[in-house]
C-alpha cells in the first residue's frame, strides 16, 4: 500500500518515485535513516491530509509491510494529525484512528518527545481543543513508558498547565457555564488524565515497598496539585452551594493530596512544600493559601481534617495565608483572604486572643493589609466585607490586645475613616468596662490616657485639614461628650484630672482650627458665588488659578477638578460641618460646667 502521489510544491513527482522511496525506507534499518527521510515522510503525510486522503494514510500506517517505517518515523506525523483533528477536517475519524495506531506502534520515548514539542508549540487560538485532543493519547504513551515515567509525566503536566495559564479563568457562574475558552473542560480532562498515576501511587504505598521512581511520581503529582491550587483555583469564583466545573476540580485536587499521602495539616501548618524549579516560595505560599481557603471556607474534605487543632492555632497558622491574599491587588485573592480571615476567627472565643500574638509578624501584617483594603481598594463590596472582618477581629482580642491594637491603628492608619471607626470601638470598650464586673485598667484606668492622647490630638495643629479629618474629629468629640456624661465612673480614678487637661488642650486647638478654616472656606464660598455671577468665567478662573482652593482635597479628589456647582456644595457642607463641631464643643463645655456646679453644691 503506497502513499498518494499528489505533490506539495515539487516534493513528489510520480507514483514510481514514491514507491521507490517507500521501498528504500522498508529496507533501511532505523539507525541508518537520515533527518531528510523523517522530513520527507512528514511531508508525504501532510500532503495526504491536505488533500483529504486521511483514509489512505491510515491504510498505509496500518499496512503490516510498513510497520518498520511507522515504528521508526511515525512520530513525525503526530503534529499534522493532531492539527487536522483540531481543525475538524474531512478526515477527522481517520486521523483519530491514525493517532491511536501511532501510540500503539511507535516508541513511547519518541512519542513523548513529539507530544511535548506539540504542546509547547500549541496555536494560541486552539489551546483547549489541542489539549483535549492530546490528553487521552498522551496518557496511553505515558502508561507504556518503562523508564523515567515520573519525570516525563511531570514535564507533560507542567507544559500543559503553562499553556492553560494563557486562558482566562471564568469569573462568574455564567462565564463558567459557557466555558467559552474551554478551560473548565481541560481541567476536568486533566483530572481523568492523572487518575491512573494517582492509583499507581496508592498501590505502591499500599504495598509498603516503594522505589525512588515511585517517590518521584508522587512528587510530580504533588507539584501538579499545588500548581492547580494557584491557577486556576485561586482565581476562580467558588461556591459550595453551586457544584460548578471548577468546584468539582477543586474537590478532586483536595481528594488527590491525601490519596498520594500528602497530609493537609502538614502542608498547611508544619512543613512548606519542598522548593523546586517549578514553584518559588511566593507561588508555594499562594497555593497553600488557596488550600486553606478550600478547606476552611468551602469546607472541602473538612470532615477528614484532624479535629485536634485549637481555633487559635488554626488562626495563627492561617494568618500567613491571609496576609498573602490580602496583600494582593487581585480581587479574587482579596475576596478569598477576607473569607479565610472571617472563617478563621469565627470559632475563636470572644475577648480571648492575647496581646502576645501581636508580636508575631503575621498578626501585625494581616490587619495592616486589611486596613489597606479599607482605605485603598476601589471596590465597595470588598471594603464593606473588610470592615466586618475588622470588627470581628477586634471582638476576639482581649482587653490588653484591643488596647495595643487601637494604639497601633491610630498611629499607622493615617485615614480619618479608619481612625473614627477605632475611636467608636474605644468608646464601646469604655462603656463595657463601666458595667459592673467588667472594670479593667485598659479602658477605665490610667492605661486609657495614652489612647485618649492619640484620639484627642491634632497632629498638624492649627493647619489641620478639618474637612478631611471630619470623621475622626466628630467621633472624638462624641467620645469626649460620653466620658463627661459618665464622669462619676471616672472621677474615682486617677484618669479624671489628666482627662480634663487633655480635653482643654484639644478643644482649645480645635476652636482655633475651626476659626481659621471657617474664615478660609467662607472666603472661598463668597469668591465662588461672585464667579458664578460674572459671565467671563474663563478670565476669572485664570485669575484664581493660583488660589489655595487648588490645594483642597475632599475624599482624595482635588477641588480644582470639580465643577463650580460641586465646589459650592463642598464649601457649604464644610461650613455646616464646622457648625456641628462647634455645637458639640459647646455641649461638652456645658456638660462640664453642669458637673462642676453639681460638685460644688454637694
Amino acid at each position: 500500500m503506497g502513499l498518494p502521489t499528489r505533490a506539495e510544491e515539487t516534493l513528489i513527482v510520480d507514483e514510481d518515485e514514491v514507491n521507490d522511496i517507500i521501498q528504500r525506507w522498508r529496507n533501511t534499518p532505523e539507525e541508518k535513516l537520515k533527518p531528510e527521510d523523517y522530513q520527507q515522510f512528514k511531508n508525504f503525510g501532510s500532503v495526504c491530509l491536505t488533500g483529504g486522503d486521511g483514509a489512505q494514510l491510515l491504510k498505509f500506517l496500518q499496512d503490516e509491510e510498513n510497520r518498520g517505517i511507522v515504528k521508526s518515523m511515525g512520530c513525525v506525523l503526530m503534529t499534522p494529525l493532531v492539527n487536522e483533528v483540531v481543525q475538524k477536517g474531512k478526515s477527522l475519524d481517520h486521523c483519530q484512528a491514525a493517532i491511536t495506531h501511532l501510540t500503539m506502534t511507535c516508541s513511547p520515548d519518541e512519542l513523548m518527545h513529539s507530544l511535548l514539542e506539540l504542546i509547547e508549540d500549541i496555536d494560541p487560538g486552539a489551546i483547549s481543543e489541542t489539549i483535549l485532543t492530546l490528553l487521552p493519547h498522551l496518557q496511553t504513551v505515558l502508561l507504556h513508558l518503562e523508564d523515567s515515567k515520573a519525570a516525563r509525566l511531570g514535564s507533560a503536566l507542567c507544559a500543559l498547565q503553562q499553556q492553560l495559564s494563557r486562558l482566562p479563568v471564568p469569573y462568574s457562574p455564567q462565564q463558567e457555564d459557557e466555558d467559552e475558552h474551554g478551560l473548565c473542560r481541560c481541567y476536568n480532562a486533566l483530572t481523568n488524565f492523572t487518575k491512573p498515576f494517582v492509583e499507581e501511587v496508592k498501590r505502591k504505598i499500599g504495598s509498603s515497598v516503594t522505589t525512588s521512581e515511585d517517590e518521584e511520581l508522587r512528587t510530580e503529582l504533588l507539584k501538579f496539585c499545588m500548581r492547580s491550587l494557584r491557577e486556576p483555583l485561586l482565581e476562580a469564583e467558588l461556591n459550595r452551594d453551586r457544584k460548578s466545573s471548577l468546584w468539582l476540580f477543586a474537590t478532586e485536587i483536595m481528594v488527590t493530596l491525601p490519596a498520594i499521602q500528602e497530609s493537609l495539616s502538614e502542608l498547611l501548618f508544619f512543613s512548606p512544600l519542598k522548593k523546586s524549579p517549578q514553584m518559588d516560595s511566593s507561588e508555594s505560599k499562594e497555593s497553600r493559601a488557596c488550600l486553606a481557603y478550600l478547606l476552611f471556607v468551602q469546607l472541602i474534605t473538612i470532615d477528614s481534617f484532624p479535629a485536634v487543632f485549637s481555633p487559635v492555632f488554626v488562626l495563627q497558622c492561617n494568618m500567613e495565608y491571609i496576609n498573602q491574599l490580602l496583600s494582593s491587588k487581585t480581587e479574587s485573592h482579596v475576596l478569598k483572604g477576607l473569607a479565610l480571615y472571617e472563617k478563621s476567627l469565627e470559632n475563636v472565643q470572644d475577648n480571648s486572643l492575647p496581646v502576645s500574638l501581636q508580636d508575631l509578624k503575621s498578626f501585625y501584617s494581616a490587619p495592616q493589609n486589611l486596613r489597606q483594603v479599607l482605605t485603598d481598594c476601589p471596590m465597595q463590596h470588598l471594603r464593606e466585607t473588610g470592615l466586618q472582618v475588622l470588627q470581628l477581629f477586634i471582638d476576639k482580642l482581649n482587653s490588653e490586645a484591643k488596647h495595643k491594637f487601637f494604639r497601633c491603628m491610630l498611629k499607622t492608619s493615617h485615614h480619618a475613616g479608619v481612625e473614627s471607626y477605632i475611636v467608636k470601638n474605644i468608646r464601646n470598650q469604655v462603656e463595657c468596662s463601666i458595667k459592673q464586673g467588667n472594670a479593667n485598667k485598659w479602658f477605665l484606668g490610667e492605661e486609657l490616657l495614652p489612647l485618649l492622647g492619640l484620639v484627642l490630638s491634632l497632629p498638624q495643629g492649627a493647619q489641620t485639614d478639618l474637612l478631611n479629618s471630619m470623621d475622626k474629629i466628630m467621633e472624638s468629640l462624641n467620645l469626649l461628650r460620653y466620658l463627661f456624661i459618665r464622669d462619676k465612673d471616672l472621677r474615682s480614678t486617677i484618669v479624671w484630672e489628666k482627662l480634663c487637661r487633655i480635653k482643654d488642650e484639644y478643644l482649645k486647638m480645635l476652636r482655633v482650627c475651626i476659626s481659621i478654616s471657617r474664615g478660609y472656606y467662607a472666603a472661598e464660598l463668597k469668591a465662588l458665588r461672585q464667579d458664578q455671577k460674572i459671565k467671563a468665567r474663563e478670565a476669572r478662573d485664570a485669575a484664581r488659578s493660583s488660589r489655595l482652593v487648588k490645594s483642597i482635597t475632599v475624599k482624595n479628589e482635588k477641588m480644582s477638578n470639580m465643577s463650580p456647582e460641586v465646589q459650592h456644595q463642598v464649601l457649604q457642607s464644610a461650613l455646616v460641618t464646622f457648625d456641628l463641631m462647634e455645637s458639640l464643643i459647646f455641649r461638652i463645655e456645658e456638660i462640664t460646667d453642669e458637673k462642676q456646679n453639681s460638685q460644688k453644691l454637694n
